[in-house]
């Protein structure tokens, strides 16, 4: 009638037990808290429904939306041959004897691919606005693309540099808006310098001007003391 208490009865006892009961908890099995009863430990009610939200819903879908977003980013044709030309060139490299490196049926020297001639045409035509098709590599394989795909190129006359000459001629006009707001800056300066400069001489012609003063004043009573003087010397010549 009684279960017979063991090392299983409360599994949170050691540190190992308490992650296994939590691992079997993600898979469904919650037998691990049944030895509590839920209507006296309310407690362990909440933790559940919090455990099973947040791991179980909210993480486990968010795992699953990051994985899906990445196979979506490359799961394209493009990728796929890159990872398929990395094994091969791996296989090549380090699982091939030397014997089977040289067989011709393996590896012949001419591979010959098909493309469509639309989407060729398209994808030059691309290249041709975007300014990479002018490059030094397969100067003849170029030139016969072009005459077999009947596409008009002549790279003096290309549309890229077209575009580059208009944007370089809008970045000379701006420097040379730049150039006559400085050449303006440049003149106020100036003029600004030789304001300072005529403050300082007015300040200058101002300060002399009150040493000049100053010079009056002082000659003046030094004249005035002389007068007394020579009138004091009359005074004692008539006194005599």
């Amino acid at each position: 009638m009684f279960q017979i208490p063991d090392k299983n009865t409360n599994m949170f006892v050691d540190i190992r037990t308490s992650l296994f009961a939590m691992y079997l908890f993600l898979t469904g099995d919650s037998s691990a808290l049944s030895n509590w009863p839920y209507a006296d430990n309310p407690s362990i009610a909440i933790l559940i429904v919090l455990f099973s939200l947040l791991i179980v819903i909210y993480l486990m879908n968010l795992l699953i939306g990051l994985l899906s977003n990445a196979i979506e980013e490359d799961n394209n044709r493009v990728s796929y041959l890159m990872q398929k030309a990395e094994v091969l060139a791996e296989i090549e490299l380090f699982y091939l004897l030397p014997h089977q490196r040289r067989w011709r049926t393996w590896f012949p020297e001419v591979i010959h691919y098909y493309a469509d001639a639309d989407k060729t045409q398209i994808e030059i035509k691309r290249l041709i606005k975007e300014g990479e098709w002018d490059t030094k590599e397969f100067t003849e394989m170029r030139k016969k693309l072009l005459e077999v795909l009947q596409i008009k190129h002549n790279p003096i006359d290309n549309e890229v540099i077209l575009e580059k000459l208009k944007s370089n001629e809008e970045k000379l006009k701006s420097n040379e808006e730049r150039l006559k707001s400085n050449d303006e800056k440049l003149n106020k300066l100036e003029k600004l310098e030789k304001l300072d400069k005529l403050e300082k001489l007015g300040e200058s012609y101002c300060e002399k001007l009150a040493k000049l003063e100053e010079l009056e004043k002082s000659s003046c009573e030094k004249l005035d003391k002389l007068e007394r003087l020579e009138k004091l010397l009359e005074e004692i010549v008539q006194a005599k």
